[in-house]
């Protein structure tokens, strides 16, 4: 790449609101809902389009994170639609650590190879040290993933004492290490997971078994694009679904670092896919996507999941809304300000509010448990937030709705 443009020279200059607007339209909250569970695949490809990337959690006091997306875009729809495009044949989603553990269409997949190729480095302790002093565990395990699979670490682990027995003097085969030779063989690359049980544990498979036939070439890893040219297609998929962002917002998308994401920048710059702009309140410098829809007003209302897209980054949370979110999950109780698992709400394009859930299920029961208002939350908002709460309810398959009492 040569020529490289200047970051800093203005195309223009957009108000927060404008780049609000912008933004929202970008990750899917201006595109028309169905009618409630009339949502079809092609409404959930429409958001897997939007956003490019799913998080995945494995907190369920509320609902898996990974279903909480499509309820705040597309409203109450069947769940079952992301389990088959995971799950089943051709699948249009996979799973890999791109924000964290995440589902990600199958061919960006491949431009994720340079986190791939840096597993013994960069992956967990456990991961690295069983490739280290475990070489023959790892073999085993993936030996038997090729051939079995897919198949839980359980799966695995009770394969393997019986395909390749080892007496107990010889630490035999356990759980433990099974299971960190899977993760290590996972984020290298070298196995894939064709989906998750009801018990929310990875099944692990070949590449070949789990991707899509048009896919499966581009995986091969003699056809893996180089990483110069993955990080223009990450910085790409993150402008596209940001619309507009700061360096830092499209670094954060693929948790990408300065030296990876910089280049790419300026690359997307001097072909025109982003313009240098200017956003009045934002410290940062600011790029708009060229095919970035742009609103001229919003009604947008949603429940959004901690884990959300549109407020992984909380500086850009900020610096969009003026709102200040921290996730409270890891906070010992005495010290939450807002919950455990709070939400916050979207309301006229405007984060407002913020809502600790619980779904009761034993009772049948959804618990707002806390509510707390900004000071700018329009008098409308509650009715609104009461419209949505009912509407999850409905969805998550619970018959009541309990408010807070104070």
């Amino acid at each position: 790449m040569t020529d490289q443009p200047d970051l800093t020279a203005v195309t223009e200059t957009l108000t927060k609101a404008q780049a609000r607007r912008i933004a929202l339209a970008a990750q899917g909250f201006h595109d028309r809902r169905p009618e409630a569970f009339a949502a079809s695949m092609r409404h959930v490809q429409r958001v897997i389009d939007r956003v490019g990337i799913i998080q995945i959690d494995s907190v369920n006091v509320l609902a898996r994170s990974q279903y909480l997306p499509l309820f705040s875009r597309l409203g109450p729809y069947d769940t079952s639609l992301l389990d088959r495009a995971r799950d089943t044949a051709p699948r249009r989603l996979v799973e890999y650590w791109a924000h964290e553990a995440s589902l990600i269409p199958p061919t960006t997949w491949p431009h994720l190879t340079f986190r791939m190729r840096r597993a013994e480095s960069e992956a967990w302790r456990g991961m690295q040290s069983v490739a280290h002093e475990h070489p023959e565990v790892v073999a085993a395990v993936e030996t038997e993933v090729l051939r079995f699979g897919p198949l839980t670490a359980r799966q695995v682990e009770a394969r393997l004492k019986h395909d390749v027995p080892r007496s107990k003097d010889q630490w035999g085969w356990n759980w433990s290490l099974v299971k960190n030779a899977l993760e290590h063989l996972f984020w290298a690359g070298r196995i894939t997971s064709a989906g998750r049980t009801t018990q929310f544990e990875r099944r692990y498979a070949a590449i070949e078994t789990a991707f899509p036939p048009a896919a499966r070439a581009a995986a091969g890893p003699e056809a893996r694009p180089a990483e110069q040219e993955s990080f223009i297609e990450l910085v790409r998929i993150a402008a596209r679904s940001h619309g507009i962002g700061s360096e830092l917002c499209l670094r954060d998308y693929f948790r990408l670092k300065t030296e990876q994401a910089r280049p790419a920048i300026a690359e997307l710059v001097r072909t025109g896919e982003l313009r240098p702009v200017e956003v009045r309140g934002w410290k940062r410098p600011a790029f708009l996507y060229v095919d970035a829809a742009r609103p001229r007003r919003t009604e947008a209302e949603a429940l959004l999941s901690p884990f959300d897209s549109l407020v992984w980054q909380r500086e850009r949370t900020h610096d969009l809304f003026d709102f200040h979110y921290r996730i409270e999950i890891y906070t010992p109780a005495a010290d939450r300000v807002h919950g455990y698992y709070v939400l916050p709400f979207l309301h006229r394009g405007e984060l407002v509010g913020r809502v600790d859930l619980k779904a009761d299920r034993k009772s049948s029961v959804l618990l707002a448990q806390r509510i707390s208002w900004e000071p700018e939350a329009s008098p409308t908002a509650a009715k609104a937030l009461m419209r949505n709460l009912r509407s999850m309810a409905d969805w998550l398959e619970l018959t009541d709705l309990a408010m807070p009492t104070d």
